[in-house]
């Protein structure tokens, strides 16, 4: 392992410890890209209810990491707070005040899972029965 020189010690006195890719890590909410699950943009976590699929994933991955935009109001983030304490999930709100993003809420584990869709784009409840048309025989023979 190389030594470090005086220089690299006081750089990272002054700027904090070197971090691996921080322009992405600013974008998403003091993670990687290749960790995330599931994210959600600003706008859909001000809506009113909660995306089934975030409290899924949540069930899914137990050992998952929540973060929360900081810069978004208490009350859009308080249903996501509660669904990951009521999952034991553990969650971060990160306030970014020289960076803004897009993303509102980001599901992470913390090792690289590379998961090429991350963006959920409907709010669709979960586990709807398919409704179909009875026949005739269906209607006439009820059990």
């Amino acid at each position: 392992m190389k030594k470090q020189t005086v220089e690299e010690v006081l750089q990272q006195g002054i700027h904090g410890p070197l971090e691996t890719k921080p322009d992405e890590r600013r974008k998403y909410l003091g993670t990687l890209r290749e960790r995330i699950i599931v994210a959600l943009l600003k706008s859909q976590v001000a809506e009113t209810k909660v995306y089934p699929q975030i409290e899924r994933h949540m069930k899914e991955n137990p050992r998952a990491h929540l973060f929360l935009n900081g810069s978004m109001s208490y009350e859009n983030l308080s249903k996501y707070v509660k669904v990951a304490t009521k999952n034991k999930i553990e969650h971060t709100i990160v306030t970014n005040k020289g960076h803004d993003t897009e993303f509102g809420l980001i599901l992470a584990m913390n090792y690289a899972i590379d998961k090429e869709e991350i963006l959920i784009t409907k709010n669709v409840p979960i586990n709807q029965p398919d409704k179909k048309k009875k026949g005739l025989f269906a209607r006439i023979f009820k059990n």
